[in-house]
């Protein structure tokens, strides 16, 4: 029996729309846990991956990025999952671009001005820059908030990943496992369903498409084919906030409609690991992203 401690706690990641927390903990739980796209704003929800060694359980919580003008409901909602993890972690990670400007204004110093615990500063996107930015970062941080410590990553290459999680695994109390050794998250499989059509909606569609649009999976059935395969069974809506973006994600004929459809089943399949058949339909729903009845029923609230 090993002496080495059995280590458990909970990490939170944050910083700013489009920082790389999403990449960071896919890399870092070696699993597809969030939603990744160029866009800001891709991550909506807090968003829990569990990773688990032979002396460790990291609890890693992925929230959205702070918006620093929130211009709807939805975005003062995502704010406060935002808000929300400096009250329960263990470990703060703060990932900050380096391609990114400095600015004092910046809302996320506010918020991590609050936090208890140690602050972890990731420095994303190494490969993008001179190492001397790298430095001059550190300093412009160290002199804001509290660092425990610093480290320049380049997440969507994944190099640093084993280095990173030693640093992190350091950090945690000892204390029991906090979730099964075999669980990967606290989200049900009807979540990330819809959060990979909500995906392939911010990959083929431009503007404000992506940001009108939210996803809600009405059923999931587990059943089997005439030929008693196993397959799942999906019908989800797209919700969107007017008639001309309804006609836009269906495409003439139903042609724009079917290509997510396609693309979305693909990748759900490889997640669930079963054949699917996937059913869309499109809503719309006035303003729902100021609408507290329907972010409630997103799960906004």
């Amino acid at each position: 029996m090993s002496d080495t401690p059995f280590r458990a706690g909970f990490v939170n990641i944050i910083g700013r729309p489009n920082a790389g927390k999403s990449t960071l903990m896919n890399a870092l739980v070696g699993e597809r846990m969030s939603i990744i796209t160029h866009k800001p704003q891709t991550t909506r929800h807090r968003i829990i991956g569990i990773l688990t060694g032979n002396n460790f359980q990291i609890v890693f919580s992925d929230t959205p990025g702070y918006v620093k003008s929130p211009s709807y409901k939805m975005h003062t909602a995502m704010n406060r999952f935002v808000e929300g993890t400096v009250e329960d972690a263990d470990l703060m990670l703060f990932v900050f671009d380096l391609t990114e400007e400095l600015e004092d204004d910046n809302p996320v110093i506010e918020v991590l001005k609050k936090a208890e615990a140690p602050i972890l500063l990731i420095l994303n996107k190494k490969d993008l820059v001179a190492e001397q930015r790298a430095e001059d970062v550190t300093g412009w941080w160290k002199k804001r908030i509290k660092i425990a410590d610093s480290m320049a990553v380049s997440a969507l290459k994944g190099n640093e990943a084993g280095t990173l999680l030693e640093k992190i695994v350091a950090y945690l109390p000892e204390s029991e496992p906090y979730y099964p050794t075999d669980q990967l998250t606290d989200r049900p499989e009807r979540f990330f369903v819809g959060e990979i059509i909500r995906e392939k909606i911010l990959m083929n569609y431009s503007d404000e498409i992506p940001y009108s649009t939210e996803v809600s999976v009405e059923s999931f059935q587990d059943s089997t084919t005439t030929k008693g395969e196993a397959i799942a069974r999906i019908q989800a809506t797209i919700y969107v906030m007017r008639e001309t973006q309804k006609a836009i994600i269906l495409g003439k004929g139903g042609a724009a409609i079917k290509k997510i459809g396609s693309h979305a089943r693909g990748d759900i399949e490889r997640f669930l690991q079963t054949k699917v058949f996937l059913e869309l339909t499109v809503k719309v729903r006035d303003n729902w992203r100021d609408d507290e009845s329907a972010l409630q029923r997103f799960g906004y609230m």
